[in-house]
């Protein structure tokens, strides 16, 4: 397919906002696009059959984000949002080269967030073991400063937990502080919760770490990123539209989407579901 752009237009501006993750995590990403956009439809794809991404090899992440991409065209999406730290982190240059819209990843927005909010010159990063492996916030951020240090740790255990809904429990803190213990101990001043479940243990973070650590918030600055492209592209939806929210799954949704629904405050309607086997990547 080629790798041409649709410039922005009357006809292209009411179309969705195309947004995946691998599973359900991204909800957040779409929580705050809903906040900061609230005239603009959003179309969500979760890869709950593939779940999770954050283990697997990137070339099986390249693969499934070029299927789950396809499935967002179908639906006519005027941008694609990987609402997914993994596959920002190991498939966006793919993806970006091999469809047909803007696409937007979850990293470089936390990084330039993570830029402007540190004192020190000092960030952590927390993530999955896939993102954290690739080294992807390591290499945004020394591109956008030379002298930043960062420090990152894979926290395998804390998806789990927040998928299990265990968001404000004592076990739970004290995971987060083994994970994040020791990067607070090497000096970081600025956290970036590189995976898109983590803004659901925020304010767990917030009350143990306290006002010395700025957290930043990946779901938070990749929408963010979105505004501004749409205002860029010419794409915003009209003020007077009434922007509505679609979900997708590739498998029937557990229980996790009960406990992003409640922690998000989300209305996420009648869930659809799609086979992703049904059709070919781009």
């Amino acid at each position: 397919m080629s790798n041409e752009k649709v410039p922005g237009g009357s006809a292209e501006k009411s179309k969705p906002i195309g947004v995946f993750d691998s599973g359900i995590g991204g909800l957040t990403v779409v929580n705050a696009l809903r906040t900061l956009l609230p005239n603009e439809s959003i179309f969500y794809l979760g890869d709950t059959a593939r779940v999770p991404y954050g283990g697997k090899s990137a070339s099986t992440v390249q693969r499934y984000s070029l299927e789950i991409a396809a499935l967002l065209l179908e639906e006519d999406a005027k941008t694609v949002v990987v609402a997914c730290n993994t596959a920002s982190a190991v498939a966006l240059s793919q993806l970006t080269a091999s469809v047909p819209v803007t696409v937007t990843g979850v990293i470089l927005p936390g990084a330039q967030a993570a830029i402007a909010a540190t004192r020190t010159g000092h960030v952590g990063v927390i993530g999955t073991r896939a993102t954290i492996n690739s080294g992807a916030y390591e290499r945004v951020l020394r591109s956008l400063d030379s002298e930043i240090r960062v420090t990152a740790r894979a926290c395998p255990l804390l998806v789990p937990l927040i998928e299990e809904g265990w968001l404000e429990r004592p076990i739970t803190d004290q995971i987060i502080m083994q994970y994040v213990g020791p990067l607070v101990d090497e000096g970081i001043d600025t956290l970036v919760l590189g995976c898109t479940h983590y803004p659901l243990l925020r304010n767990a973070m917030a009350r143990l770490l306290g006002d010395t650590i700025t957290l930043v918030d990946s779901a938070e600055n990749c929408a963010n990123a979105v505004h501004e492209l749409l205002i860029r592209e010419n794409l915003r939806a009209p003020e007077t539209n009434a922007g509505s929210l679609q979900v997708a799954l590739t498998d029937p949704p557990d229980s996790f989407l009960r406990i992003a629904r409640e922690a998000l405050q989300l209305d996420v309607g009648e869930v659809q579901l799609r086979d992703v086997t049904a059709h070919a990547p781009l």
